[in-house]
């Protein structure tokens, strides 16, 4: 179900009123009485009032002679707020729109879903429910993200909504253990309008700019919306990097680097749309991106030996350029108010490139450069019967075939290949991905609602390079239920369950069986260390299999206020985890420590998550009665998992913190016509028992966000923010220590100074 929903008014003797998927009819009796007439007045009246606010079109159809009906239409959109459209769903989900991408100024979505309730942000991407990011799945309109896709590069002025589905649904791919975040860009508005915001950010030594201007036109049936989005970056990241482990003696050393890594480059940023209203029963759109950017990296360290002949990291220098063009074609058709139809169709390319440098005592110890290219062909239908007044019936189809081009070559300081029998050797790999799936919906009395799912995908996984063929081939059936009950039927409270079964597919980096040694150790004819491997794909790993159970509570308050509890249970198999180990290698004659993913042991995990936000007066009226203008938002989560390979304590799912807080507000001060708010979100730190041998551990983390907006005039407002804690493109301040068994140990501390960010919105 969408945003919008539909009234379409016949007048005359019948009217016929469809509210989505609802059909209610209404006779009149004839001219013999004209409190009918007065009725349908007084009924519609609100209605064709709300329609000036939100936007009306109309037609009327010529009558031919006097005696002839006259059949006026009059259509009349209205715009669903977030708790509305949460409150409706057939699945439990957390829907976020334009007041929360808005609140802060971000310029990158990362920024706003490390806010979100069970939402955190570390290396890789967003996670939920404390998993790693592989986890969750990522959508954009509801299709997974292009390869390559980076939500730090998406400005939240292109986004309609942010949805966070806590379970997966057969008509999306249930590559979703964790849940899914589904990001809605912007759609085509059916009047004119344009908008401009206008940024800057405090970079490592200037102000650094961005911009994000949105037009839309409609022109009777054509609707057209352009984002654009131009952005850059300068930031830096201070790391200190202690190590105790052998050195290149093969004897215990000890050792301090002192890291300035320096980040820059820009990027832009376009997703044109077209609508295109063939009939009352068609309409057809066309929904691209385009994104691009350079990019640029320098590492930089000051070395300290302690004692021994320690091992230090190279100074680095990068730089590359990174490509997105995507289209997709969807045609709608209803063939009744009981049958529809969408067919769509899509291409997507990726590209990319990078040269990097490894320096040691200014002189250059290794040069890498790579490209990488990929392009995906996307198709997918599903048909839809309703089924009485409160029955739908769905079936599916999502077929996807991905081809991936990759080179990379790294030579030693004389120009010499590091590993001739690999490097620069053209890498191919294909995917295809076929599913088709069946869906129920069932109102089946306004306190009890069904959703019953049976989705079956398969995915090929084909590489081919001068060395080493790989192929995989898995399919997961996967049945899913969702039952909602309302307590009343005005549903201000309800309890949702779901039974589901998901999976994670490996990727095809993790399945190349193609090596990358160490730039450390690139003596071929030495032996490196534990802390130091090479690194291997495993092109024989199998997908992680999850089924889990969800129970959520929700309480919809007044003010679009809302309390929610929820519970998860996931049974984990074939568990995905990196193992080191010595052994004897093809590309060197000495054994070498070489880090693989690999198929490694069932697990459990489970938890708990809260979330309470609203108006303060209404959820506190004996302590903030008067408050009339703040606003709370408050999330808490308790994750707990055991991986039944590893003996405990910690063995946890990698990544998986034991809990996680946020606390928000915002304070509207109306003699100042201003709104101040901020934000604190917090996770302590842990232990993760990684194998046997090694135990990561990670220090607490604290991110605060501040932010001030006052509106100018009604077209103008300016807004400060500012954060603290976080970095940008990475996970946030903080540290971590690998520790081995032996004593061995890499720490290392990282800090990003506090960012500032300005802007101004203009509606011209």
């Amino acid at each position: 179900m969408g945003d919008n929903f539909e009234i379409s008014l016949f007048m005359k003797c019948h009217a016929n009123f469809k509210l989505r998927h609802r059909s209610f009819t209404l006779t009149a009796l004839g001219p013999r009485t004209a409190f009918y007439p007065a009725l349908w007045a007084g009924l519609f009246a609100p209605l064709v009032a709300l329609s000036q606010d939100t936007g009306v079109g109309g037609q009327t159809e010529p009558a031919s002679g006097s005696q002839a009906s006259v059949i006026q239409r009059v259509e009349i959109v209205a715009r669903q707020g977030s708790t509305e459209l949460r409150r409706a769903a057939s699945v439990a989900k957390q829907i976020y729109g334009r007041e929360e991408l808005d609140r802060y100024g971000d310029t990158n979505t990362m920024d706003v879903l490390r806010r979100l309730p069970g939402v955190n942000v570390d290396s890789g991407g967003p996670r939920m429910r404390g998993l790693g990011a592989g986890y969750t799945q990522i959508l954009i309109n509801g299709d997974p993200a292009p390869q390559g896709f980076n939500l730090d590069q998406l400005s939240p002025s292109q986004i309609e909504r942010i949805e966070v589905i806590k379970a997966a649904t057969a008509d999306q791919s249930t590559q979703a253990i964790a849940g899914t975040i589904n990001v809605i860009l912007k759609e085509t508005s059916r009047r004119a309008l344009s908008t401009l915001r206008l940024g800057l950010s405090n970079g490592q030594d200037r102000p650094v700019g961005n911009l994000n201007y949105s037009i839309s036109e409609s022109n009777g049936p054509f609707n057209i919306s352009l984002p654009i989005s131009l952005f850059e970056w300068k930031r830096q990241v201070r790391n200190l990097v202690d190590r105790q482990m052998a050195g290149t003696d093969g004897h215990p050393a000890l050792s301090e680097q002192l890291g300035t890594n320096t980040s820059w480059g820009w990027g832009y940023n376009l997703a044109p749309r077209f609508n295109y209203k063939i009939s009352d029963e068609q309409t057809l759109s066309l929904a691209t991106f385009f994104q691009k950017g350079y990019w640029n990296y320098s590492t930089d360290y000051l070395n300290r030996a302690i004692s021994g002949s320690p091992v230090f990291d190279d100074n680095a220098i990068q730089s590359g350029f990174w490509e997105n063009r995507r289209g997709n074609l969807t045609w709608i058709h209803r063939f009744s108010e009981d049958q529809r139809i969408e067919i769509k169709a899509g291409v997507q390319q990726f590209r990319s490139g990078f040269d990097l440098s490894n320096l040691r005592a200014s002189q250059t110890q290794l040069k890498t450069n790579g490209s990488n290219q990929d392009e995906a062909y996307t198709q997918a239908g599903k048909y839809s019967q309703l089924l009485g007044t409160e029955h739908t019936l769905t079936a599916g189809w999502d077929l996807e075939t991905r081809e991936r081009q990759e080179r990379r070559t790294t030579t030693d300081g004389a120009g010499f290949a590091l590993l001739p029998a690999f490097e620069g050797q053209p890498f191919e790999a294909q995917m295809r991905r076929q599913a088709f799936y069946i869906q129920d919906e069932w109102e089946i009395s306004p306190q009890w609602q069904l959703y019953l799912g049976l989705r079956n995908e398969r995915i090929v996984s084909e590489s081919s390079s001068a060395t080493t063929p790989t192929l995989n081939v898995s399919s997961v059936l996967s049945p899913l239920a969702h039952v909602t009950y309302k307590f009343d039927p005005k549903s201000k409270d309800m309890v949702r369950a779901s039974l589901t079964r998901s999976y994670k597919a490996p990727g095809l980096n993790s399945m190349l069986a193609r090596p990358v040694i160490n730039a450390a150790y690139t003596n071929t004819q030495q032996t490196n260390t534990y802390l130091s491997p090479d690194r291997l794909g495993n092109p024989g790993l199998a997908p992680e299999l999850a089924s889990g159970l969800d129970i959520t509570y929700e309480n919809y308050l007044s003010n679009d206020g809302i309390f929610s509890v929820g519970l998860f249970h996931r049974q984990l198999t074939n568990v995905v985890r990196n193992l080191t180990s010595l052994r004897q290698v093809t590309w060197a004659n000495a054994p070498r420590w070489v880090t693989q993913p690999q198929n490694f042991s069932e697990a459990v995990t489970q938890g708990v998550e809260f979330e309470l936000r609203g108006r303060a007066a209404d959820l506190m009226p004996h302590w903030l009665g008067n408050a009339k203008g703040l606003n709370i938002r408050t999330s808490l989560n308790f994750y707990r998992s055991s991986i039944d390979a590893l003996i405990g304590p910690n063995n946890r799912l990698d990544g998986q913190q034991p809990w996680s807080a946020n606390l928000g507000f915002d304070q509207r001060i109306n003699g100042l016509r201003m709104t101040v708010g901020g934000n604190l979100s917090l996770t302590p730190g842990y232990d993760t028992r990684q194998t046997s041998e090694q135990l990561l551990t990670r220090s607490i983390t604290r991110g605060i966000d501040v932010f001030a907006m006052m509106p100018i005039s009604p077209t103008l407002s300016f807004r400060a923010s500012a954060s603290a804690g976080v970095q940008q493109f990475g996970p946030p301040n903080g540290s971590t220590v690998t520790l081995l068994s032996n004593g061995d140990y890499v720490r290392t501390d990282r800090y990003a100074k506090p960012q500032l960010n300005l802007s101004l919105d203009m509606r011209l």
